[in-house]
């Protein structure tokens, strides 16, 4: 073999990795925020990626930051995907994961799910003309504490005193002030007693419900917010231990024994998520981006948590519903 040639061969050969590793580079990077690896919104949220055609590891990497259930962690989380230079930010633990993202960047693209009012957030300059570096999904609005409240009156026609529990912290006070203030109107409206029970963790879960107890609560809406969505499960068994009625703003908790849920689909939410990175992927700037408000909403009932607490819903009720668990 001539030298050249062997060269020439040679070079070829040491430049594939070299090659390979400028493809691997010049692949998007995304960074998903979230508050537990085994949380429902970033299944939904790859599926969106999926369907528009991003294939993680092939046209697409993802590097994930877990809180792993300590919301304080985001900021610092943020910061370290921000120091791996990823094209997008997907915060999915709602208000206080966006809060979090903002506070570690203002250049890097930030896409949000689950945040319940962005504009009094603090995220947003505007619905329609966000300004800033972060776009995306808005999802509970203040309102819907007033229909979880009259949904759970409705099936539950002969309770007196409803006990509204939620996380201080994971709204801003105007948002609190404003979904309390609804709560308080809504409760007088259908006649009843409205108990206000908070949370900060799970730390607290035995105390807030030995107090609902103690206060006479017949039944409970339960504010989600993701430190409550990953102790969820521990939630509705606390409720059934109480024989509690309970009415939330996400499905994911009535398919593991709660009562009835009524707000937007959690799935089609964060799969939406992936139609914002696609976007700013693309060139399009989150200032220029609408934030989006939830389209698809649902009513489920559980009939064999009815049953286990003895109660015979409505048939009305039943026949309004998206979907009945029996």
């Amino acid at each position: 073999m001539q030298r050249r040639e062997f060269i020439t061969i040679l070079g070829g050969v040491a430049g594939v990795p070299l090659a390979a590793r400028a493809q691997q580079k010049s692949m998007p990077v995304i960074g998903v925020l979230g508050i537990d690896s085994g949380a429902a919104s970033v299944a939904a949220f790859r599926r969106g990626l999926r369907e528009l055609g991003y294939i993680e590891g092939g046209n697409i990497s993802i590097e994930y930051r877990w809180a792993e259930g300590k919301p304080e962690r985001f900021s610092v989380l943020a910061t370290e995907l921000v120091a791996l230079k990823v094209d997008v930010i997907v915060a999915t633990g709602g208000t206080l994961g966006a809060h979090g993202a903002k506070r570690a960047t203002t250049t890097v693209p930030i896409v949000f799910s689950a945040v319940a009012d962005p504009v009094a957030e603090g995220l947003v300059a505007s619905l329609a003309r966000p300004g800033g570096n972060l776009t995306g999904l808005s999802a509970v609005s203040p309102d819907l504490v007033g229909k979880l409240l009259e949904l759970l009156k409705q099936a539950v026609p002969e309770v007196s005193v409803i006990a509204l529990l939620f996380k201080p912290d994971s709204m801003s006070d105007p948002v609190k002030e404003v979904t309390l203030k609804e709560a308080h109107i809504s409760a007088r409206a259908l006649g009843v007693q409205l108990q206000i029970m908070t949370a900060q963790g799970p730390a607290d879960f035995d105390r807030a419900f030995s107090d609902i107890s103690a206060k006479g609560a017949g039944a409970l809406v339960v504010l989600s917010n993701p430190v409550f969505d990953i102790q969820r499960q521990r939630i509705v068994d606390l409720a059934a231990n109480g024989r509690l009625p309970t009415a939330h703003s996400f499905r994911n908790y009535v398919d593991i024994g709660g009562l009835m849920s009524y707000g937007p689909s959690f799935v089609d939410l964060h799969r939406r998520t992936a139609t914002y990175v696609d976007k700013i992927l693309k060139g399009a700037k989150p200032a220029d981006l609408p934030v989006e408000q939830p389209t698809k909403f649902e009513l489920v009932l559980n009939l064999r948590t009815a049953k286990r607490l003895g109660l015979e819903i409505p048939a009305e009720l039943v026949a309004r519903a998206d979907e009945v668990i029996e």
